[in-house]
C-alpha cells in the first residue's frame, strides 16, 4: 500500500497537506526528522500514517493523559490499533495491553516520559524486546529551557536514542524558535536530521486585539455573536478561571473552568464535557489546551495576555481546525504586561531571565501594532508574508493620521525631564497630574507635571507605544523596563521632526469570505444530531466521528450513494463503512422533502475545504438583514443589537455581494460607476485610499457596497 493509499483509506483524504508526504517518506527511510508544523496542521499524521505502513511497533511520547485518549479513540475508530499506558489505568487494563503488544496487535503505543524512565519503571527493558519501527515525540518543544513550555520530565528523552539507536525518531512542534530548535536536536540527540518547517500562516484564522476597558461586558458582546459555538478562553490566574465561568454561567452560557488546581476527576469531567460539545466554553489557564485536537473551536478569547508570542500562537491555533472560518481575540492592557514580568524572570539566571522579557516585549510590540498582525506573526517565526492580509483587525481598520508632534514632545520632555530613570505608567501618572504619593513631590514642581491631563490613561499608553514603534523611545530590558530617548529625540523636542499619530476610524469589516452561504443549514444541523447521537454510543467526543467541516461538505454537495459519500473530505474507507448508511438516510430523505439533486458533481476531484462567508458561519448577519427588510433602520438595528452602525453595514453588504440585496439599497445608482471606476482603477484592498480619490460625496459604506456587489458580479 502506498502513502496515498494509505492516507485515503484510514484518514478519508486524497492528498497531503503543508510538507506531510515529504516527511513520512524521510520516516520510512529510516531518517531522523524535525518537524514545525502550525496547530492544526496536520503534524500527528506525519507518524501515525507512516506506523500503519512500517511492519513494527510506533511508540509516541506524549506530555498529557488527555491527548492520549483523545489520539487512541481517533485512530480506532479509524480502524488502526493504538492504545495507551498511563496512571488512569488499572493494572488488569495495563496487562491486557502488554499482552497485546507482545503479540503484535498494536500500531502505535502512547506514552508519558514520565513513565519510561521513572525510578520504578522497567519499560524501556520491555519495549527493547519489541520491533519498534519508530519512536515520536510530540510537542518536542517542552525538552528545551529556551522553549515557551519546558518541562523538566522530557530532559530524561535525552538517553531514547542510545536506548533504540537504530530506530528513526521524529521530534514535532507546533512553535520553536532558532534556539529552541537547536536545542531539540542537541537534547534529542538526533542524528543528522532533516528539518520540516511550513508555513506558520493559519488563513482562515482573523487576529484582534481590542483595548482592555471594560472587558467582561466587551467579552459578552463577542460572545451573543458565538451563542452556539465552541470556544476557548483564557486566563492568567486560577481564580479568575474559576469567577468567569461562573459569571458566564448566570449569563446562560454553558462554562466550565479548567486550570492545574482542579482535582483530576474535575478536570477530566470539564474537559471530557466540552470535547462533546456538552459544554461550549471552556475558560482556562494555560495548564489546558496542548494537544487538544477538538476540530470544531471557532474561537479562541485570551482575557489576559500571554507571556510570549509562541504561547499564543499555539493557543491561538487551537481554532479553526477543521479549516472553517475562526477568531482570536485578545485584551490588551499595559498592567497585564507589568504584572507578567515577574513571571518572566528566572530566580538566578540572568541569561534566560533577559529572554523572557524579549519573549514578553515582542508580545506587546503585537498587541501595540498598526500594521499587519499576520505579517509580526509571520516574520516572528522567519517567514515572509505581505504587508496586508486582509483578515486582522489591523488590515480591517481604516486609520487616518494627524500631527501629534505636541503630544511627541510632552512625552519626550517628561522623559528628558526625569532623567530617563522612570518606566512608562510614572512617565504617563506625571503627565496625567496624578495626586498619587509615588509621585515623588520634586517631580510634581517639573513643568511636564500635569501637561498631559487632557488625554485619558489608555491614549497616553498608545501613544507612548506608538513612539516607541516609530524609534522615538526605547524600553530597556532590564529587570525594571524604564523609558529612554533615542537619537531622533532631539530633533522632535526642538521642532525640527514633525510626529504623525495614527487613529482608528473603526471601519472594521466583519464579512470576511468571497462566497456566499452554500449548504443547507436545516440539514447541517440534521447531520449533527445524528453525529452526536453516534459519538454517544461509542463514546467519544463528536469530532471524532467526523469533522464539522466534513459535514458541512455533505450539507453543501448532498451526495445521495456511498460512491458520492466517499468522495466528501474526511470519509475514508473504515468511517464510509461504518458510518456511511446513517448519514445517507438522513441526507436522502432531506433531499427527498425538499426536491433536491446531488450536487457532488460540482464537487473539484480533490479534497478541498469548503468556503463559506460568515453569513453562513452563523446568523448574526442574517438577524441584521431580516430586520433591516422588516423596515427597521440601520441606526435602530444597531441600537436594538447594541452594535455599531459600520458592523450592520458589513452585515447587509454580504448580502449584496451573496444577491439577496440590491446594491441601491445602499447607494445611488448614479454614484456607482465613479466607485466602480476608482476601484477598477486602484483595487479594493484598502478602502482610504478610494475614499481619498472619491472624495466626501462617497461614504465608505457606499464604496464597501459597490466593493461586494461587484464581487458578485464577478
Amino acid at each position: 500500500m502506498t502513502p496515498l493509499q494509505a492516507l485515503h483509506k484510514y484518514f478519508g483524504y486524497t492528498e497531503f497537506r503543508h510538507q506531510q508526504e515529504a516527511i513520512v517518506q524521510q520516516v520510512l527511510t529510516v531518517g531522523d526528522a524535525l518537524v514545525l508544523m502550525p496547530t492544526g496542521g496536520g503534524k500527528s499524521l506525519c507518524y501515525q500514517l507512516p506506523a500503519v505502513l512500517l511492519s513494527g511497533l510506533t511508540v509516541v511520547i506524549s506530555p498529557l493523559i488527555a491527548l492520549m485518549k483523545d489520539q487512541v479513540d481517533a485512530l480506532n475508530i479509524n480502524g488502526i490499533p493504538a492504545a495507551f499506558l498511563n496512571s488512569s489505568q488499572n493494572p488488569n487494563e495495563q496487562q491486557s495491553i502488554v499482552s497485546r503488544l507482545k503479540s503484535g496487535e498494536i500500531k502505535l503505543l502512547y506514552l508519558a516520559p514520565e513513565r519510561l524512565f521513572g525510578s520504578e519503571s522497567r519499560l524501556v527493558t520491555f519495549l527493547k524486546t519489541l520491533n519498534v519501527s519508530l519512536i515520536a515525540i510530540d510537542e518536542a518543544h517542552c525538552i528545551s529551557h529556551w522553549g515557551h513550555d519546558f518541562r523538566p520530565e522530557y530532559l530524561m528523552l535525552s538517553s531514547f536514542k542510545t536506548e533504540f539507536p537504530k530506530t528513526p525518531v521524529i521530534a514535532l512542534t507546533a512553535t520553536a524558535d532558532d534556539l529552541t530548535r537547536k536545542d531539540i536536536r542537541e537534547k534529542l540527540a538526533l542524528h543528522q536530521p532533516k528539518e520540516f518547517v511550513s508555513s506558520f500562516n493559519r488563513p482562515n484564522i482573523s487576529y484582534t486585539v481590542a483595548p482592555k476597558k471594560d472587558s467582561y461586558n466587551q467579552l459578552l458582546g463577542f460572545l451573543d455573536e458565538h451563542q452556539e459555538d465552541s470556544g476557548i478562553i483564557y486566563c492568567l490566574s486560577r481564580q479568575n478561571t474559576e469567577h468567569l465561568a461562573a459569571d458566564l454561567q448566570k449569563q446562560g452560557y454553558a462554562a466550565k473552568a479548567y486550570h492545574a488546581g482542579l482535582d483530576n476527576e474535575t478536570k477530566a469531567l470539564n474537559q471530557d464535557q466540552f470535547l462533546r460539545d456538552e459544554v461550549k466554553i471552556i475558560v482556562a489557564t494555560i495548564a489546558f489546551g496542548m494537544g487538544i485536537n477538538k476540530s470544531n473551536v471557532r474561537y479562541v478569547v485570551h482575557y489576559d495576555l500571554p507571556k510570549n508570542i509562541e504561547g499564543y500562537y499555539q493557543e491561538t491555533g487551537r481554532a479553526g481546525r477543521d479549516g472553517l472560518p475562526s477568531e482570536a481575540l485578545l485584551f490588551f492592557s499595559a498592567g497585564d504586561a507589568f504584572k507578567l514580568q515577574r513571571f518572566a524572570r528566572v530566580e538566578g539566571n540572568e541569561d534566560q531571565s533577559r529572554i523572557m522579557l524579549k519573549k514578553l516585549d515582542d508580545m506587546v510590540k503585537y498587541c501595540q501594532l498598526q500594521t499587519c498582525r499576520r505579517q509580526y506573526l509571520m516574520h516572528y517565526f522567519n517567514e515572509q508574508f505581505p504587508d496586508h492580509c486582509g483578515s486582522c483587525d489591523v488590515c480591517l481598520t481604516e486609520y487616518k493620521k494627524f500631527d501629534g508632534t505636541v503630544i511627541a514632545q510632552k512625552a519626550l520632555s517628561a522623559v528628558y525631564r526625569l532623567n530617563q530613570r522612570f518606566g512608562t505608567n510614572y512617565v504617563i501618572d506625571l503627565l496625567r497630574g496624578s495626586r498619587s504619593e509615588k509621585i515623588r513631590e520634586e517631580h510634581k514642581q517639573l513643568k511636564t507635571y500635569g501637561i498631559g491631563n487632557d488625554l485619558s490613561k489608555a491614549e497616553w499608553q498608545r501613544y507612548i507605544g506608538q513612539l516607541v514603534i516609530q524609534g522615538y523611545l526605547q524600553v530597556t530590558d532590564d529587570q525594571y523596563p524604564v523609558l529612554k530617548l533615542t537619537s531622533t529625540s532631539e530633533a522632535v523636542l526642538k521642532g525640527q521632526q514633525q510626529v504623525e499619530f495614527s487613529i482608528s476610524e473603526a471601519m472594521e469589516e466583519e464579512a470576511k469570505a468571497t462566497e456566499p452561504t452554500v449548504y443547507e443549514a436545516d440539514l447541517l444541523h440534521e447531520l449533527k444530531t445524528i453525529r452526536f447521537n453516534l459519538a454517544m454510543n461509542e463514546n467519544v467526543p463528536a469530532y471524532i466521528i467526523l469533522s464539522d467541516a466534513t459535514l458541512q461538505e455533505m450539507a453543501t454537495y448532498l451526495p445521495q450513494s456511498l460512491d458520492e459519500l466517499g468522495r466528501i473530505s474526511g470519509f475514508g474507507e473504515v468511517k464510509l463503512n461504518r458510518y456511511g448508511e446513517a448519514f445517507l438516510r438522513i441526507i436522502n430523505a432531506y433531499c427527498t422533502q425538499h426536491g433536491l439533486a446531488s450536487k457532488i458533481s460540482s464537487k473539484r476531484a480533490k479534497a478541498t475545504k469548503t468556503k463559506t462567508s460568515r453569513a453562513s458561519a452563523g446568523n448574526t448577519q442574517r438577524e441584521s438583514f431580516e430586520l433591516y427588510k422588516a423596515g427597521i433602520s440601520i441606526s435602530e438595528i444597531a441600537g436594538m443589537r447594541n452594535l455599531a452602525t459600520t458592523t450592520i453595514e458589513n452585515h447587509l453588504c454580504s448580502f449584496i455581494q451573496s444577491g439577496e440585496m440590491e446594491v441601491t439599497e445602499l447607494v445611488d445608482q448614479q454614484k456607482i460607476p465613479a466607485i466602480q471606476d476608482a476601484v477598477e482603477s486602484y483595487g479594493a484592498d484598502r478602502l482610504a485610499p478610494l475614499k481619498e480619490i472619491l472624495g466626501d460625496d462617497y461614504s465608505y459604506t457606499e464604496i464597501k457596497a459597490v466593493v461586494s456587489w461587484m464581487k458578485k458580479e464577478a
